[in-house]
C-alpha cells in the first residue's frame, strides 16, 4: 500500500512537470475538454432552469386545486365533441359548495367560480393592453397563490355587493403607476372606474406561461355587471388532501354530474383538470431538451477525449526510451500504466476547472441579461462536471497507457 501511494504521488508530480514543460500543447489539448465541460455545465444549468421555471409557473395553478372546465387541458382529436358541450356556469360553484357541506368526510373543501377575458386598463395617460381580467369571489385566495405586497384582496362584503374594487398584478401596477402608490387610485376598465385595493407580489414569467403579474381580479358581481361578450368561466375546487387527488377527482365528477343533471347512461359533458395534466404535456418538451443537450455535450466531450488520446499516444512515442529505462530499472507495468492514466486525467481536470470558471462567468452574464430566466449553477452540477472530467481522462488515457505499460524494455531502449 505504501509503495502504491508513493507511485501515485510520483505520477502526479511527473504529470505536473510534463504539463509545465509543454504548456502550449497541454492547453490546446485541454481545449476540447474545456469546451465539453462548458457545454455540460451550461446545458445542465439550462435544463434545471427550464424545470424550475415550469414548476414556478405551474405553482400558480396549485397542486391541490381541481379545475372544472369545458375543455380538457390536453390535445384532443374530436374537438367538435367538446365544442358542443354546455358552458360551465359560475352558478355551479354554489351548488357544489352545498353538496360538499352535505357530504360527510368529503375530500373537497371549497368551490370558487371564475370568469375571465382580456381588456385594456387605463390610469390617466398610462394604458396596459391585453390584461387578463378575472372575476371571482373573496374565497379565491383559498385556491390561489395571490400574496398582496401592498393593500389587500377584496373582502366578502365587497364580493357579495359587486363593488368596483380591483387587485392588480405587479407588472400592471408598474406600468400604470411608475412613480405613484397605486392603492386607492381609480383605474378605468371597460369604461368603468375601479378602486385599486391591492397589488400582488411579483411572481415573474417564464416562456409565456402563467403568472399573476399581468392579471387583475375583481368581484364577480361587478364583472357580470360591466363585462359583456363571451367570457371563459370555470369552477376551481380546493382539495383537502393533495395526496388523495384521484379520490377527490372522482368525488367532484359525481357532484358535477348531479349539478348538471346528467343521467347514468350519459357521458360527462365537462372536464376536470389538475396541475399534473399540464405537467404531463410539458414533460416531453423538457425531456426532449435534456436528451438533445446530453447528445450535444456527449459529442463535445467525445471529441475532446479523442484529442487527448491522440496527444497521449504521441507522448508515449516521444518518451519510449524513458519508459524503457524505467522498466529496465525495475518499474512495474502498473507503475507505467498509472503514470500515463494520471497524466491524461490531470489534463482533463485542468480543462474541467477552466471550463467551470468560464461557465460560471457565462451563467452570471446570462442571469444579468435575462433575469426572467431562472438560471443557477448548482453545487451538484459542479461535482458532476468534475466527475465527467475524471472519467473522460481515464477513458482517453487508458489505451495509450496500456500500450506504454506493455512495451518491451529492450526494444524501448533501442527506439530512435
Amino acid at each position: 500500500m505504501k509503495r502504491f501511494l508513493y507511485e501515485l504521488t510520483e505520477s502526479w508530480r511527473i504529470a505536473a512537470a510534463q504539463m509545465r514543460s509543454n504548456m502550449t500543447r497541454s492547453t490546446l489539448t485541454a481545449l476540447g475538454v474545456i469546451i465539453g465541460i462548458i457545454a455540460v455545465t451550461l446545458m445542465g444549468t439550462a435544463v434545471n432552469g427550464i424545470s424550475t421555471g415550469f414548476d414556478k409557473s405551474m405553482a400558480v395553478l396549485g397542486d391541490d386545486v381541481l379545475y372544472v372546465t369545458q375543455w380538457p387541458w390536453k390535445p384532443v382529436d374530436d374537438w367538435w365533441n367538446y365544442r358542443d358541450r354546455k358552458k360551465i356556469e359560475t352558478a355551479y360553484a354554489e351548488k357544489l359548495n352545498r353538496m360538499i357541506d352535505a357530504t360527510p368526510n368529503s375530500n373537497l373543501v371549497l368551490a370558487v367560480p371564475t370568469s375571465s377575458l382580456f381588456r385594456s386598463i387605463k390610469y390617466e395617460g398610462n394604458q396596459v393592453d391585453n390584461v387578463f381580467v378575472l372575476g371571482t369571489t373573496a374565497d379565491f385566495i383559498v385556491t390561489s397563490t395571490i400574496d398582496c405586497k401592498e393593500g389587500r384582496f377584496f373582502n366578502e362584503i365587497e364580493s357579495r355587493g359587486g363593488a368596483n374594487v380591483v387587485v392588480i398584478g405587479y407588472d400592471v401596477a408598474d406600468a400604470l403607476f411608475p412613480v405613484e402608490d397605486p392603492i386607492d387610485k381609480q383605474v378605468l376598465i371597460n369604461g368603468q372606474l375601479f378602486k385599486v385595493v391591492g397589488v400582488n407580489s411579483r411572481q415573474g414569467t417564464f416562456l409565456g406561461l402563467f403568472s399573476w403579474d399581468s392579471m387583475v381580479a375583481l368581484p364577480l358581481g361587478a364583472f357580470n355587471k360591466y363585462f359583456s361578450g363571451k367570457p371563459e368561466s370555470d369552477v376551481r375546487v380546493k382539495v383537502k388532501d393533495k395526496t388523495k387527488i384521484a379520490d377527490a377527482k372522482d368525488e367532484l365528477t359525481g357532484l358535477m354530474r348531479r349539478a348538471r343533471g346528467l343521467q347514468p347512461e350519459q357521458k360527462d359533458d365537462f372536464s376536470i383538470n389538475e396541475q399534473q395534466a399540464f405537467k404531463s404535456t410539458l414533460d416531453p418538451v423538457k425531456n426532449s431538451i435534456a436528451i438533445a443537450g446530453l447528445f450535444i455535450t456527449g459529442l463535445a466531450l467525445f471529441v475532446g477525449a479523442i484529442g487527448i488520446m491522440n496527444i497521449t499516444f504521441v507522448s508515449v512515442k516521444e518518451r519510449t526510451k524513458e519508459i524503457g529505462t524505467r522498466k529496465a530499472l525495475g518499474a512495474r507495468r502498473r507503475t507505467i500504466l498509472l503514470q500515463f492514466l494520471i497524466e491524461s486525467t490531470a489534463l482533463c481536470l485542468l480543462g474541467g476547472f477552466i471550463g467551470l470558471a468560464i461557465a460560471f462567468l457565462l451563467c452570471t452574464g446570462i442571469a444579468k441579461a435575462a433575469p426572467s430566466f431562472p438560471i443557477h449553477l448548482s453545487l451538484g452540477l459542479v461535482f458532476t462536471s468534475m466527475i465527467v472530467s475524471v472519467l473522460t481522462g481515464l477513458f482517453s488515457g487508458f489505451a495509450p497507457a496500456w500500450s506504454a505499460s506493455r512495451l518491451d524494455p529492450v526494444a524501448a531502449l533501442r527506439y530512435e
